[in-house]
């Protein structure tokens, strides 16, 4: 029988030229390049990563304000040292000085004595003499005075009458920002302190020490520039937002972050981005930090200039340990996620790591030396060990009432290092991986 099913049955030509278009448009597609499309997914965690890095800086400001505002203690702490510079203790000495000799003339009280002693009887030549010595009596009392003024200054009493300030003006800091203090002034486009307690202690202390024309100083209220009225005028402005969002602000921004590696294609890539974009942010505040104090100390006189700048960086200081704490916290995860990845450099990192710690587990073979079932075990739970030490890690970190950015990479070496010696201890059972012995059996493996 004759099978006429495999026989092709002829194409019309109208099918045949439409099988011609076909081919055509397939062939043309083929040649077309593919349209690229948008990863919306990739595309959200970018914008939620940026935004989480560029709040987290913001949010360490509305912390350190916060804490220098509301937090007498801390403000205290903060400001207290000020006082014990030699180069603002210099300044307020040598203001205080010109204070006490503005209302003390010496050439007139030497002139009314001169002629106390004239009205005596005391001859003219005799007087005259004395009027001659007019000059150095007043150096010599300007320089007594200031040698005074000087050890009362830098003594105890005068820093702990400053601590005491400090504390009511850490009370009374909202008056500040709100423009109704008394003690702060705004004169001149400058923020000026008043110094009449300083002058009251310092007139009372050179009436003991015998100096009684001190007594005629009158309740006067010098003051002195502590920084720029802009400076206040824009912590006017920012205080009540920022005092607001230092709660939230900072779980904002961490839960940004979160968000953003949670929603990113590749987890490991984001988290790299976003330590790096995170010591990004604190590098770019501890810059303009610099720029601001050299604003700040351009605008004062240029005898207050290291006055002013030490006080700055004292005022400043714990803002810029935070900056370190933070920076180090980002560059730590950046670099643990890289070297975590598949990357050919952290693939060759994690190679000559092990291939170091074989070669110490290989000596202390040589050496005699045997964990026995500890190997095995520590096999077993490897993983688990390992994010148990990542966790005590953290809770390490957690517990410590002020960390720094030293702090952060003294813990990250010490996981490091805990880490090697689990490697170390890591040590498969001999059934698992010994290789066959001479007569068929298992060979156990060299444990350490």
């Amino acid at each position: 029988m004759t099978d006429t099913s495999s026989r092709a049955t002829p194409l019309t030509d109208g099918e045949r030229a439409e099988l011609d278009r076909l081919r055509a448009e397939v062939a043309a597609l083929r040649e077309r390049p593919p349209r690229r499309r948008i990863r919306w997914r990739s595309l959200a965690a970018g914008v939620i990563l940026t935004l989480g890095c560029l709040l987290m800086p913001v949010a360490l400001l509305t912390v350190w304000v916060h804490n220098q505002v509301a937090n007498t203690d801390r403000f205290v702490e903060t400001t207290s040292p000020i006082i014990r510079e030699p180069s603002v203790q210099t300044a307020i000495t040598d203001r205080v000085t010109a204070t006490v000799f503005e209302y003390v003339n010496v050439p007139e009280l030497t002139s009314d004595a001169l002629g106390v002693l004239s009205a005596q009887g005391v001859p003219p030549a005799v007087t005259d003499r004395l009027q001659g010595l007019a000059g150095p009596l007043e150096s010599s009392l300007r320089g007594f005075v200031h040698d005074r003024v000087a050890g009362i200054v830098s003594g105890p009493r005068v820093a702990e009458l400053w601590d005491r300030s400090l504390r009511t003006a850490s009370e009374q800091m909202n008056a500040v920002l709100s423009g109704q203090s008394e003690a702060v002034v705004v004169s001149d486009g400058e923020v000026r302190l008043d110094l009449a307690p300083f002058i009251t202690e310092a007139k009372n202390q050179l009436v003991q020490s015998g100096f009684g024309v001190a007594s005629r100083i009158p309740d006067v209220h010098p003051t002195i520039a502590i920084t720029d009225a802009t400076t206040l005028e824009r912590a006017k402005n920012g205080y009540s937002l920022l005092d607001k969002a230092a709660t939230w602000l900072p779980w904002v921004a961490l839960a940004l972050i979160a968000l953003g590696v949670y929603v990113a294609r590749h987890h490991r890539r984001a988290l790299i981005g976003a330590g790096l974009g995170v010591s990004l942010g604190m590098l770019v505040i501890a810059a303009a930090l610099l720029i601001t104090r050299g604003v700040l100390v351009g605008a004062v006189p240029p005898r207050a200039t290291v006055a002013a700048g030490v006080s700055y960086d004292l005022i400043v200081r714990f803002l810029r340990d935070g900056l370190r704490l933070v920076f180090a916290i980002g560059l730590v995860v950046a670099l643990g996620a890289f070297l975590a990845g598949p990357s050919a450099t952290a693939v060759g990192v994690r190679r000559g790591a092990v291939k170091a710690i074989g070669w110490l587990r290989r000596g202390g073979a040589k050496a005699g030396l045997r964990t026995g079932p500890v190997g095995p075990w520590v096999h077993a739970h490897l993983t688990a060990l390992r994010f148990g030490l990542l966790g005590v890690a953290v809770l390490v970190f957690v517990s410590l009432s002020s960390p720094s950015g030293l702090t952060v990479l003294v813990i990250a070496l010490v996981l490091v290092f805990a880490l090697g010696v689990l490697q170390f201890l890591d040590q498969p059972r001999p059934a698992d991986d010994g290789p066959p012995s001479a007569d068929g059996g298992q060979r156990p493996a060299a444990t350490v």
